[in-house]
């Protein structure tokens, strides 16, 4: 690895690696693994369903990922060469060992981003945005909100300055990350996937974390390595039962990128929710939040999932029947 290290070094791969390079490299593993996934999928999806998302997903990935994300790799190049030497990393001499330790941080920043996403209520209404693709595959990877790859853009740079990253350890360590993204999006399943989870991300492990139950999706956070969750007790091995989010949400461009700045709207005609509705919903998010053992950050969740699946099963009536009959079943269920 060492001889590796010093090779790259030697000939100047970092200025050939550039972020046209890095790119050229997402599109080759977006098509392999979006062809695997055909060949062997793990659940067959409706294929006018899977192409919508097909279309929303590489449509949101022209509109900011192009713009932001391809950007960034740049943006952080020119950060790296300018801090590449100073910063934590200097005082190891191994380059190979010095590669290791910034994607491991490079992995556990990402890891603690990526929960924060989940625990405040604020950074969720962005992240949810990538959640709500009820048909995950590999294209679900592009699936971010603007804003979300804003910020975490801003905490790749504070990594890079703080460690002194160079920039071969920094367009090596994106590659990685970004090849690990498609990877455990991607709808498959295969033979030692269990055994691989014991240190990797996988494509079943990423599963449950797009599940649309809370006690789910709130687990397995890890990029690339799944180390993190087994040491901070994030890690779920369940097999969801459905993947998205709870309640209607919208599917298509625009819509989407509104989505990370309002609050879901209860009535479709914009109408008042009338107060016993209000008292129901209360009820309701008591209800999730006991479950929970009123862990605090996720009050506002609760609330508009309580209000979602209300709201659900009541446009499921049929017109004949008086909600106020249903009201009890909905709190308790």
């Amino acid at each position: 690895m060492l001889d590796l290290m010093t090779f790259l070094d030697d000939y100047n791969w970092p200025t050939a690696l550039s972020a046209e390079g890095a790119f050229a490299i997402l599109l080759v593993f977006f098509g392999l693994f979006s062809w695997l996934e055909r060949l062997f999928p793990h659940k067959k999806w409706p294929e006018r369903l899977l192409r919508k998302s097909l279309m929303t997903n590489i449509s949101l990935f022209a509109v900011n990922n192009t713009l932001m994300s391809i950007l960034s790799v740049s943006a952080l190049f020119l950060l790296a060469q300018q801090h590449a030497q100073q910063g934590l990393l200097h005082s190891i001499e191994n380059p190979a060992y010095q590669f290791f330790v910034s994607l491991l941080a490079l992995d556990l920043l990402l890891y603690v981003w990526h929960r924060l996403c989940h625990r405040f209520d604020a950074l969720w209404l962005f992240h949810r945005v990538h959640h709500n693709d009820p048909y995950l595959n590999t294209s679900t990877a592009f699936r971010i909100h603007v804003l979300e790859l804003l910020a975490t853009n801003l905490l790749k740079a504070a990594y890079v300055v703080l460690l002194g990253v160079d920039q071969l350890m920094m367009l090596l360590n994106e590659i990685v990350v970004m090849l690990f993204t498609l990877f455990h999006h991607t709808n498959i399943a295969f033979a030692g996937e269990k055994l691989l989870s014991k240190a990797l991300i996988v494509p079943f492990l990423h599963r449950a974390h797009h599940s649309t139950e809370r006690h789910e999706h709130d687990s397995n956070y890890g990029a690339v390595f799944s180390i993190w969750d087994r040491v901070f007790g994030t890690l779920n091995e369940r097999k969801p039962l459905a993947i998205g989010i709870n309640g209607n949400s919208p599917q298509e461009l625009i819509n989407l990128l509104k989505l990370g700045f309002n609050l879901p709207t209860p009535t479709s005609k914009g109408q008042p929710i009338p107060a016993e509705l209000e008292y129901m919903i209360a009820e309701a998010a008591y209800y999730r939040a006991e479950k929970r053992n009123f862990s605090p950050g996720y009050e506002l969740l609760d609330w508009l999932e309580a209000k979602n699946d209300i709201f659900r099963q009541l446009h499921s009536d049929k017109p004949n029947q008086k909600p106020q009959a249903k009201y009890g079943l909905l709190v308790l269920g």
